[in-house]
C-alpha cells in the first residue's frame, strides 16, 4: 500500500468534472464568488496595499493576474498575493471540526495556475473540489485538532495547496507526492500567529502555506524530489506532532465518492469563528427584546475556554488594530450591542476608536463554560445574558452561527455580502457581470478571461 500523501495525490490527480455531485459542484462557485468580494473589499486595506507594494518590488514574469488590480507576475506571488486578498478581513469562509480552516485560502493555489496553463472554468472547479475536500478531511483527523496543541491551520494546507497546484501544472503522480513532501516538511506554524497581540501574521500565515504549496509543485515539475512518507515516515508528521491521536482514515475516507464542501460554512460576520456564536446570541437577544444599548450594564458570555482566554486576554479588552479587534471578542460583542451589527466597518482605524464602543467594553464579561467546553468542537455553543439598569436581564443561546452550513446564506444573501464587500471597487454593471459567469463557471472556455472580470473599474 502506498504512503498517505500518494494516496491523496492519486485523488488530486484523478478527480474528474463529471465525478462532482452538482450540490458539490454549485458550493464551489458559490465560494469562489464569496472569496472574489472578499479579496475586493480588501484592496484598499493598508496591509494590503503594503502587501501589494511588496509584490511589485519582487517582479516577475507575468504568469497571473491579482485580484482586483489585473497586473500580472509569476505564479508564486500572483498566488500569494491573491490569498492575502481573501484572507485580509477574515470574512471568508470557516470549517471547523477537529480543527478549523478557512479552504478558500488554497482556491488561489488552482485559481493562479490554472490561468497560467490555460485551462478552462472546469478545471478551474476540479481543483477548488480537490482544495476543500483534502483540507477539510485533514481537520478531521487529529484529536485534539492540533491547534490545541499550539499549531495553526496553515500548518494543514501545506499538504493541500500543492496537491491542488499539481493537478493544475499537469504533474505525474510521483511528481506530485514529491510536491507534497516539499511543502509539508518545511512550512509548519505557530499558533502564536493569533495568540496575544495580534499582527499581519494573523492572515498571512495561510496564505503563506497556499503560496508555498505553488512554489512547490513548481520545483517538482523540474524532477527535485521530496519526503514519500511524510506522515507515517521516521521523524514524519505523526511522529514529531505525537500529542494528538491520529486517525489516518478520516485523511482519505470517501475520497473522490463524498464531498464534504456542502458541509463548509461562510462567515455573516468578518471576525474569527468562535466570535459568531455570541455575536449571534447578542444580536437576537437585543432585537427580540428591544433593549436600548444606553441602558445596558453588563454583558455576560459564557463560551468556551479558548474563547474566554485567546479571544478576551487583556490585549482584547483594548484593541488599536483591526488584527487584534476582529480577534477580540469583547470588541465585537460591544460592537454588536452599541449598533446592532458587526460589519467590516467597524475594523478601520477610525471605527476601533468609537467612544460608544470603549466605554462598553469594560461591560462585556466572558467566562468560560465547563459543559460547553465538552460540547466543543462539534457544538461551539455561546449562551448570552444582557442586563440592563432596570435589573432586567435577557438570556439567548447559540449554538449555530449564521452562515453556517446548519443555518445557511442564501444565493440572494450569498450576492448581497458580495454586493457589499466588491461595491467600492466595481460598477453595477460589472458586479452583475462577475455573479453572473461565477455561478456560470463551467463554462468559461479559459480562467484567463474570467480573471479579467475580477479588475476593478471604478
Amino acid at each position: 500500500m502506498g504512503s498517505i500523501s500518494r494516496t491523496m495525490a492519486q485523488f488530486a490527480l484523478s478527480l474528474t468534472y463529471d465525478q462532482i455531485p452538482e450540490p458539490a459542484l454549485k458550493e464551489a462557485k458559490r465560494f469562489m464568488l464569496d472569496s472574489v468580494g472578499c479579496a475586493l473589499a480588501a484592496l484598499d486595506h493598508e496591509d494590503m496595499q503594503q502587501a501589494y507594494e511588496f509584490i511589485q518590488m519582487l517582479g516577475g514574469h507575468e504568469q497571473g493576474t491579482i485580484i482586483g488590480h489585473g497586473t500580472q507576475t509569476n505564479m508564486g506571488n500572483a498566488t500569494l498575493m491573491n490569498a492575502l486578498l481573501i484572507r485580509a478581513m477574515d470574512y471568508n469562509d470557516i470549517y471547523w471540526k477537529q480543527d478549523p480552516s478557512h479552504p478558500s485560502d488554497i482556491i488561489p493555489a488552482a485559481l493562479t495556475p490554472a490561468e497560467c496553463k490555460g485551462l478552462n472554468g472546469k478545471d478551474l472547479l476540479v481543483g477548488i473540489l480537490i482544495a476543500y475536500e483534502l483540507e477539510m478531511r485533514l481537520c478531521l483527523t487529529a484529536f485534539p485538532g492540533v491547534r490545541e496543541v499550539g499549531w495553526h491551520h496553515a500548518s494543514l494546507t501545506q499538504f493541500v495547496s500543492p496537491l491542488v497546484a499539481a493537478r493544475m501544472l499537469g504533474l505525474t503522480e510521483d511528481q506530485a507526492v514529491a510536491a507534497c513532501g516539499i511543502s509539508g516538511s518545511s512550512h509548519f506554524t505557530l499558533g502564536g500567529v493569533v495568540a496575544g497581540h495580534l499582527t499581519n501574521m494573523k492572515n498571512t500565515a495561510d496564505p503563506m502555506a497556499t503560496e508555498a504549496g505553488v512554489r512547490a509543485a513548481m520545483l517538482a515539475s523540474t524532477g527535485y524530489s521530496g519526503p514519500v512518507e511524510l506522515f507515517e515516515g521516521k521523524e514524519g508528521v505523526f511522529e514529531v506532532v505525537g500529542n494528538v491521536e491520529w486517525k489516518t482514515e478520516e485523511m482519505v475516507k470517501g475520497l473522490g465518492r463524498d464531498f464534504l464542501i456542502t458541509e463548509c460554512g461562510y462567515k455573516a460576520f468578518p471576525t474569527e469563528a468562535l466570535t459568531h456564536q455570541p455575536i449571534t446570541a447578542v444580536m437576537d437577544a437585543m432585537s427580540e427584546n428591544n433593549v436600548d444599548p444606553h441602558k445596558v450594564t453588563e454583558v455576560r458570555i459564557e463560551t468556551t475556554s479558548r474563547g474566554a482566554d485567546i479571544l478576551s486576554d487583556p490585549s482584547k479588552y483594548e484593541p488599536r488594530t483591526k488584527e487584534t479587534a476582529d480577534h477580540s471578542l469583547p470588541y465585537c460583542i460591544a460592537v454588536a450591542v452599541t449598533k446592532g451589527n458587526v460589519l467590516p466597518s467597524d475594523f478601520t482605524d477610525e471605527a476601533i476608536k468609537d467612544p460608544f464602543v470603549w466605554e462598553t467594553l469594560p461591560k462585556i464579561v466572558v467566562v468560560a463554560n465547563p459543559e460547553i467546553d465538552a460540547m466543543f468542537p462539534g457544538v461551539k455553543r455561546a449562551i448570552v445574558t444582557i442586563t440592563t439598569e432596570d435589573g432586567s436581564s435577557y438570556t439567548k443561546q447559540a449554538d449555530h452561527a449564521k452562515g453556517r452550513a446548519e443555518n445557511p446564506l442564501t444565493d440572494a444573501e450569498l450576492i448581497d455580502k458580495f454586493t457589499a464587500n466588491a461595491s467600492h471597487a466595481m460598477s453595477d454593471e460589472r458586479m452583475k457581470q462577475v455573479v453572473e459567469a461565477t455561478f456560470a463557471l463551467e463554462s468559461s472556455a479559459n480562467v484567463a478571461d474570467y480573471m479579467k472580470l475580477l479588475t476593478r473599474d471604478k
